[in-house]
């Protein structure tokens, strides 16, 4: 028996289900990180520059925070992407050097036998931030417009019903005064096997897969237009999505953080520290076509 988990299921879809051009691509790679042809940037964001950077943008979480809990102000932060997309790469330099007394992630497990009995977003409603409170969800209520759609975990009528009350539920939010980020970290099908095939092989990483992440890997059209059904129907002016393209980890990380600074005023705020979110791989719905 292979002492991979999921006795080496990653490494048998590599050899024998991935098309042509993923194997090819990832087979060049040499275990490096793998930049979609299409990425607008040839090489990945220069290491000492990535880290005087995502150093400059951490002193700005803190007096994010810092402000947020003098305030009172409420910050949720939604990442979903998916499987291998960086969210929790993304999350954890969020939180890196942020109190967190006032500042947690919300990573909730399969739904218990009374959620799944209860209005679907309600278990989602107990976690959002109270005053002064910064709250990351890694995954979050989408689940039932991507997930659960691609493995049948929801009915038609079901995720039908997500999508009629979602407006609804975002716009209650917004307006009662949480400032709501929905981020998607979006990949190349060829950069997910190659990390994928990273944690199979990596001890310290083989407990972030997961059945439904080994699985999801025969499903990559299944998603994409789950994805993008779901990102096209949630997209609104009150709740838009950012979508990241994040082939690159750094640069995606850096985009993210950046995405929330950039939106609030913050005390001490310096704004050419911050900077201006990059076009080229943040932008809306569309971004995941590219």
């Amino acid at each position: 028996m292979s002492s991979l988990p999921f006795d080496g299921a990653i490494s048998e879809f590599f050899k024998k289900k991935a098309p042509e051009d993923v194997r090819e691509a990832v087979k060049s790679s040499g275990g490096k990180p793998i930049l979609n042809h299409s990425y607008p940037y040839p090489d990945r964001m220069d290491k000492e520059l990535y880290e005087d950077t995502l150093h400059k943008l951490q002193i700005e979480l803190v007096k994010l925070q810092a402000w947020a809990q003098h305030s009172g102000e409420r910050i949720a932060v939604v990442f979903e992407g998916r499987d291998t997309a960086g969210k929790g790469g993304a999350i954890k330099r969020f939180m890196e050097h942020m109190n967190p007394r006032s500042a947690r992630v919300v990573a909730l497990s399969k739904p218990t036998s009374r959620e799944v009995n209860q209005w679907y977003f309600q278990r989602y409603v107990e976690q959002m931030p109270a005053g002064g409170e910064i709250c990351l969800f890694d995954r979050s209520w989408y689940n039932r417009g991507v997930v659960e759609k691609v493995f049948g975990f929801c009915s038609n009528e079901e995720r039908q019903a997500f999508f009629r009350q979602l407006p609804d539920f975002e716009k209650l939010l917004v307006e009662d005064g949480i400032r709501l980020f929905k981020i998607w970290l979006n990949i190349s099908q060829a950069e997910q096997l190659n990390r994928m095939l990273s944690r199979e092989h990596d001890p310290l990483k083989q407990w972030k897969l997961s059945k439904i992440d080994v699985d999801g890997l025969n499903y990559w059209d299944e998603y994409s237009e789950a994805i993008s059904e779901t990102l096209h129907l949630t997209h609104e002016i009150y709740a838009p999505w950012t979508v990241i393209r994040a082939d690159d980890k750094r640069r995606a990380r850096v985009s993210a953080i950046r995405l929330v600074l950039s939106q609030i005023n913050y005390e001490g705020k310096k704004k050419k520290v911050v900077g201006e979110l990059d076009p080229a791989i943040c932008g809306g719905p569309a971004l995941i076509h590219a």
